[in-house]
């Protein structure tokens, strides 16, 4: 749970604060688990989030809260400078973090939020509480340093989805020793090593694919007039997980899932109402 500072305007955004919007817009009760400094901009994120319909357990606790710095590119990619120390770092496991895991149907994490170990427990604590039939959505969203090849196993391990985009998937590929296989080849062998049931592989521009064992989906990224695509990755997630939950068939969460990413890719920010 953080802002995303761009030249001109701060955005409230996060990634799985992202996933959690869009979820919520499926007519899903939809959760923020993180926590924001005692400050203004605590306060002001909280509101807003309250303001979009999202339930939070966010504790106010003694960090600042957490702000990125967004450069855009002239093709609307963007490049983040994320701060250090700050408030979801420090995220607390408290009762009503275990009451909400024990009923949750999915849940989505990232490596960036276990960069820190207080955030690394609550996250790993409450991934053992939710239940078995649950989603377990990794959206590994690699950023700078702040992974390693240990917290990426121990979080498939830990999940039965996998969100990746095609330079995350390279990257995967050399710190697991798996280079020498096509894209595919790697989605398919991670699907299959840590026994997943999906994996999504985004390709911005380009497509889609999403792995199963018995199929695979592929689709092409329409051709929209970008303005940025800060958030583009979480709306997908957000949104086939919203329409798994609702019954649908993976080309039909598929679809919706490219739909909803490609709108939010031509306005400012990550979490904007597609009803």
């Amino acid at each position: 749970m953080l802002w995303d500072i761009f030249p001109e305007q701060k955005i409230p955004g996060g990634a799985p604060a992202n996933f959690a919007y869009h979820a919520l817009q499926f007519g899903f009760e939809s959760y923020v688990v993180s926590a924001v400094g005692k400050d203004l901009l605590g306060e002001e994120i909280l509101k807003i989030f309250a303001e979009k319909g999202l339930g939070l357990l966010v504790e106010s606790i003694d960090f600042p809260t957490g702000t990125v710095k967004v450069e855009l590119n002239d093709k609307g990619i963007p490049n983040y400078e994320i701060c250090e120390n700050v408030a979801w770092d420090n995220i607390p496991f408290t009762e009503r973090t275990k009451e909400l895991a024990l009923k949750c149907s999915a849940v989505c994490f990232g490596t960036l939020a276990q960069r820190n170990e207080a955030s690394r427990k609550t996250i790993r604590r409450f991934l053992e509480l939710v239940p078995k039939n649950a989603l377990k959505i990794f959206d590994i969203n690699l950023r700078q340093n702040f992974y390693s090849k240990e917290i990426i196993h121990e979080s498939m391990l830990s999940s039965n989805i996998l969100k990746i985009n095609e330079e995350e998937t390279i990257e995967v590929a050399r710190l697991f020793e798996l280079d020498k296989k096509s894209e595919q080849e790697i989605c398919l062998h991670l699907l299959k090593e840590y026994n997943l049931n999906i994996v999504i592989e985004t390709k911005g521009s380009v497509g889609s694919y999403v792995f199963t064992e018995n199929e695979t989906s592929y689709l092409d990224t329409p051709k929209v007039n970008a303005i940025d695509t800060v958030g583009a990755g979480d709306s997908f997630a957000g949104a086939f997980a919203g329409a798994l939950l609702q019954g649908k068939s993976i080309s039909e969460a598929h679809k919706l899932a490219v739909d909803v990413s490609s709108y939010i890719c031509t306005r400012r920010g990550a979490m904007h109402s597609f009803l």
